[in-house]
């Protein structure tokens, strides 16, 4: 496994990063989104949405748990914090194996359900404006597009 790091200076620089990595996602891609609360999360994903070509608004999903949107791929925003302590499958293979690109939240909450190769991204909250971002891969896929990200 390798693990790639880089620091955002502020919220717009966060989801330009995030942006930039949505715009490599393929079909079939599963990232996992850990932080604390406050950290980002949300903010970065928005950034994934605009890589992917989502237009609509992009927000937290905290109540219903899913959320899709449709870009260039369909994009599934997984907030799966409600979930802490539930062996409830709500059907996450579907989404996991399907056609579009997804990002869980809190994904820790649901290991067993995740499938092996994902992308997991770490945002650690060092400021008020400042980020240290972590992708950490498992496959040649997620390696490649993270040396694209440094190039």
């Amino acid at each position: 496994m390798a693990a790639y790091t880089w620091t955002t200076t502020s919220p717009d620089e966060t989801m330009q990063f995030a942006e930039r990595l949505g715009e490599q996602l393929e079909s079939g891609d599963v990232c996992t989104l850990e932080g604390d609360l406050g950290a980002g999360k949300t903010t970065f994903t928005k950034g994934l949405g605009k890589g992917l070509g989502v237009k609509r608004t992009i927000n937290s999903p905290t109540f219903t748990i899913i959320k899709e949107y449709q870009g260039r791929v369909p994009f599934y925003h997984m907030d799966v914090y409600r979930l802490e302590d539930s062996e409830e499958d709500l059907g996450f293979d579907e989404y996991f194996e399907g056609e579009g690109v997804c990002v869980v939240e809190w994904a820790h909450f649901i290991e067993s359900f995740l499938p092996e190769e994902r992308l997991a991204i770490h945002i650690a909250y060092e400021s008020d404006v400042e980020r240290t971002i972590t992708l950490e891969t498992n496959s040649e896929h997620f390696d490649a597009i993270c040396k694209e990200l440094t190039s």
